[in-house]
């Protein structure tokens, strides 16, 4: 259903621009909140994922362009367009490749159901930067990790840019929020904390290969770990450097751990 829209008022597009990311979150009720997904790629992407759609906002060149199979799948949303200079007042922003999909947040997965048959996985405690949660998925969905965990004040894999900054791969590796970390060695999971002390033993030392399950935790982007994070960790492990640095961007240092613990 392509709906014209000539003002930033119009009913239906407030999604797109209006809301924080906690008020769609939260539109309506919890478990009915809405994410925006961007670009037709990411779009797709999340739709043969199993993601369900509400409406769509898009420049009218794609209508019959890039955006055609994604109408021509789902018929009955609407899609709002408009002049482009208007649709970029709406947003904030000129449209990234034209296309906007607000999309159905997923119930909450329980962990024992996203962490069944998985062998190494990975835990985001407390990193809040978009981008470094998009890279993190991305590097997890390519190098075989099996499943992303959240501590709760870490930032939402479904906010806009860390939806964009991942290349859809959000929707492609299970994830959930954790609360506790006994209920990973509960699990039968060996943690990993990612973490510069004395105690520390290189990523590359053979015992941490012989684990059946691992869960690599990597920490905030300024203090790192939680020191009683740490001291409860199974492994306390670092990335050997050379030439005097001591560490790397969250994102970087874990897509290096995955490599290297990989089954």
């Amino acid at each position: 259903m392509i709906k014209e829209i000539t003002s930033l008022c119009d009913p239906g597009v407030e999604v797109f621009g209006q809301l924080t990311e906690a008020q769609l979150r939260n539109t309506l009720a919890p478990e009915k909140g809405l994410f925006i997904a961007e670009s037709p790629k990411v779009i797709r992407v999340a739709l043969d994922a199993g993601y369900e759609p509400v409406s769509l906002l898009c420049e009218r060149r794609h209508i019959t362009g890039d955006a055609a199979d994604i109408i021509d799948r789902y018929p009955d949303i609407p899609v709002y367009t408009g002049d482009r200079d208007l649709l970029a007042q709406l947003t904030g922003y000129t449209l990234t490749r034209g296309v906007l999909c607000a999309m159905r947040r997923p119930k909450e997965r329980p962990l024992a159901y996203v962490l069944e048959g998985a062998r190494r996985v990975v835990v985001i405690d407390g990193v809040v930067d978009t981008t470094n949660i998009g890279a993190i998925f991305r590097s997890a969905a390519a190098l075989g990790i099996d499943a992303v965990l959240l501590t709760r004040q870490s930032c939402d894999p479904l906010n806009r840019r860390a939806v964009r900054v991942s290349m859809g791969s959000v929707f492609l590796v299970p994830w959930t929020w954790l609360d506790s970390y006994s209920s990973l060695s509960d699990l039968g999971f060996k943690t990993v904390a990612m973490a510069l002390t004395d105690k520390s033993i290189p990523l590359d030392d053979p015992i941490l290969t012989t684990e059946p399950r691992l869960a690599i935790i990597m920490g905030t982007e300024g203090d790192g770990l939680p020191t009683s994070t740490i001291a409860s960790a199974d492994y306390v492990v670092r990335i050997p450097m050379a030439h005097g640095v001591d560490s790397l961007n969250v994102a970087a240092a874990a897509a290096v751990a995955f490599w290297q613990l990989r089954p």
